[in-house]
């Protein structure tokens, strides 16, 4: 559902750009709008960019335009946008569109006319709408109510972020233990069955409980705190993973 660089001159108000060679590789996604102001742009891209070269402050000649193409497709980005009109860059050297064929790197020609901002304007805006169509698509088809949470919180930098402040800043404890607390809440607190089904010492499992209650502040004993826990891990887990069957547990030293 993303943007892809044969649609970019379908987005309102950029009918004026075209492409120009590079068709095959036109299904590439456009992860976002970038103005190269360098002669190379590697050091100041992530990939999967629409790479707009406007050539104002910088004489670009045709071995240049080569070199640009050659690190668009090192560089893995969308594709290559030249602005052209009788002040910086002329018309696109057949030769150019050639290697472009040959790369499989989508490469546009966009007219000076066409202002800048409307354009990154107009491509940022369908990318976010597109974004936000596919996550309400996929909450849509989501097969229970914590795999709808969980995309509806976000990518799992964003849900680890939200946990975080509520276990004391101990997120890498949860997921270090997340296996025994998983198992200490599937048997209901039960310290032996729990310890049973990891296959460790009971003492052993009561040690590490201790230790993530002790720091982060919650209390095995307040149902407030047990459904923090099994909240957190279930968002720690990523959407349709396998879930398990969770029931208030009764205190550790059961």
């Amino acid at each position: 559902m993303g943007l892809r660089c044969r649609e970019v001159s379908q987005l309102p108000g950029l009918g004026g750009i075209r492409l120009r060679a590079g068709a095959a590789g036109s299904e590439r996604l456009v992860r976002w709008p970038y103005v190269a102001e360098n002669r190379s742009f590697g050091p100041w891209i992530k990939g999967g960019e629409l790479v707009f070269i406007t050539g104002i402050g910088r004489h670009h000649n045709q071995s240049n335009l080569f070199e640009l193409l050659y690190e668009a497709a090192r560089t893995e980005i969308a594709g290559l946008v030249i602005l052209t009109g009788d002040v910086y860059i002329g018309q696109l050297p057949l030769a150019l569109l050639r290697l472009a064929d040959q790369l499989q790197m989508p490469l546009l020609e966009q007219p000076y006319s066409l202002p800048m901002v409307t354009v990154t304007e107009a491509i940022s805006r369908a990318i976010v709408q597109r974004e936000q169509q596919a996550r309400r698509l996929a909450e849509q088809q989501a097969g229970s109510l914590l795999e709808r949470l969980q995309l509806r919180v976000g990518e799992p930098e964003e849900r680890l972020a939200l946990i975080d402040p509520f276990i004391g800043q101990h997120l890498e404890l949860l997921k270090q233990l997340a296996s025994s607390l998983e198992a200490w809440l599937a048997h209901q607190g039960n310290l032996t069955a729990a310890a049973d089904a990891l296959g460790c010492h009971r003492n052993s499992l009561r040690y590490r409980l201790d230790k993530l209650f002790t720091l982060t502040g919650l209390e095995p004993g307040n149902i407030d705190d047990i459904y923090t826990l099994t909240l957190a891990l279930a968002l720690l887990r990523e959407p349709a993973s396998p879930r398990l069957n969770l029931e208030t547990p009764h205190d550790p030293a059961s």
